[in-house]
């Protein structure tokens, strides 16, 4: 992964003589390890990461702090690079690079001192680089820490009055298809600061509590914090969540706000006609709505209900599912329908192509779509996918995503509903797409997605709901709901 210049040249040196070892540093070799390995061997940080800090006995602080020096410092490497490019005299080698990074990530946007940010750096590259390299490094961290971010910017990024977008690229870290795909998605320019800065925060870790599997409270007792929309969710402040017994045990699980909000929606939403037994997830790997979709078609949504009267408190907004359903989960990929089976428990789980159905059309209730995309709606919890992600294909990902979308349509009964989901805002893989298939079918009415998701605002202006990182906390998840109607 590259985001400038790939050539070598300089910064690597010379060792001439043996200087005094310097203390290990835990956190910032795990995080240069994991900076290096994306950058070279375009590995996956949200995967690496915390099997290096659990190899490693990496805890409590230092593991927090490696967290943010890996993720930080992948999340801005547009932006470190431009200032590195200014600050530098020749192109570093990639593993100084690496460093460079590291370090500028630490002096622009952590709240480690100066001189802790440039010697913990350096002694980091004569440990794993050279001595050469370390002068290089000292030299040019020293110039970049000599100016603010805020005051950086002016000088590496296009005068937002000639190139806006060029600018927010540069400012915030992001490439710029992208931050003109947020912003004709946002409709205008007015929030875009908000959300590319949102998008450079680092996430909270928000679990899901399968209903009748477990509850908020169960969570709560673990030091969870209950969430701001979903019923279901909780934060997680710190720790590894894999440690939570209702986690390891499956009955819980790590789900973003709005991925559980979505699969609520699908499930308030009334059938028009006799029958709510058989849902399907045509996309479901690895698992994380079709397991809060198995809890619920299992055993009912149970939020808000009364212990004493066993029934739904009054409340505004859609009816909760009784339960009494069976969802069928099927994935193309094999491995991604094991880890479907491994975090469902009463779903049949099917390695099959939604493109060419294993089911005959027309039997489900209710279908959720959650359609391959571009992931640019979590760039947050992916922090390299953004220097990967080209806009080259996403015309034929739209090709796949309208072919899928056909598919759901006829996997459904008449009077049943399809969630057409993307963790993407991108319009391409949203609203045209939609708008498309509904175009070409007379038995397709959409809903107003927003009706069934009263815990939320600043959805959009409908009839489709578009949650956003800077508005809502959540990724920035898209959801249409369409209804299939009766041929005349």
């Amino acid at each position: 992964m590259r985001t400038r210049g790939d050539q070598g040249g300089g910064g690597g040196g010379s060792r001439t003589r043996r200087p005094p070892r310097p203390t290990r540093d835990h956190a910032r070799n795990a995080a240069f390890d994991v900076v290096r390995a994306v950058d070279e061997r375009d590995a996956y940080a949200n995967l690496l990461l915390p099997r290096l800090l659990r190899d490693r006995g990496i805890k409590g602080r230092d593991a927090a702090l490696a967290t943010e020096l890996a993720y930080g410092t992948l999340r801005g490497l547009g932006t470190y690079d431009a200032v590195i490019e200014m600050c530098s005299d020749r192109v570093p080698d990639p593993d100084v690079r690496d460093a460079l990074r590291l370090g500028a990530h630490q002096l622009l946007r952590m709240r480690v001192p100066p001189h802790a940010a440039v010697g913990t750096t350096v002694d980091l590259v004569r440990l794993r680089i050279g001595a050469g390299a370390a002068k290089f490094v000292n030299a040019v961290l020293r110039k970049i820490g000599s100016r603010t971010l805020e005051e950086w910017v002016p000088i590496i990024a296009p005068d937002p009055a000639d190139d806006p977008v060029g600018h927010l690229a540069i400012a915030y870290g992001h490439p710029r298809w992208i931050v003109s795909a947020f912003r004709d998605a946002l409709g205008g320019p007015d929030e875009m600061p908000d959300l590319l800065d949102a998008d450079n925060a680092r996430p909270l870790v928000t679990l899901v509590a399968r209903p009748g599997r477990s509850s908020v409270e169960e969570l709560e007792a673990v030091g969870a914090l209950p969430a701001r929309y979903s019923p279901y969710a909780a934060y997680l402040r710190e720790g590894d969540p894999g440690q939570i017994e209702a986690v390891a045990e499956t009955r819980a699980a790590v789900q973003d706000e709005a991925s559980q909000l979505v699969a609520l929606a699908l499930t308030r939403v009334p059938l028009e006609g006799d029958g709510d037994e058989l849902w399907l997830d045509m996309c479901a790997g690895p698992g994380g709505k079709a397991g809060l979709l198995d809890a619920i078609a299992t055993h009912g949504d149970l939020a808000g209900l009364s212990e004493e009267a066993g029934e739904r408190a009054p409340a505004p907004g859609p009816v909760a599912f009784p339960g009494g359903a069976r969802l069928v989960a099927a994935d193309v990929q094999q491995h991604r329908a094991r880890l479907v089976w491994q975090t469902t428990r009463d779903a049949a789980v099917l390695t099959a192509d939604g493109l060419e159905p294993a089911w005959r059309p027309g039997v489900f209730d209710r279908v959720m779509l959650d359609a391959p995309c571009t992931g640019l709606g979590a760039l947050r919890r992916r922090p390299e996918a953004r220097w990967r992600r080209d806009p080259h294909g996403i015309a034929e990902l739209g090709k796949l995503q309208r072919r899928l979308l056909g598919t759901a349509l006829d996997a459904v009964r008449p009077g049943g509903v399809v969630a057409y989901v993307t963790c993407s805002p991108h319009l391409a893989e949203t609203r045209v797409v939609v708008g498309d298939v509904v175009a070409r079918r007379s038995d397709v009415e959409q809903l107003d997605a927003r009706a069934y998701l009263p815990e939320a605002d600043g959805l959009g202006d409908g009839p489709h709901a578009q949650f956003w990182p800077h508005r809502h906390g959540t990724d920035a998840m898209f959801l249409a709901l369409l209804r299939k109607r009766p041929q005349a």
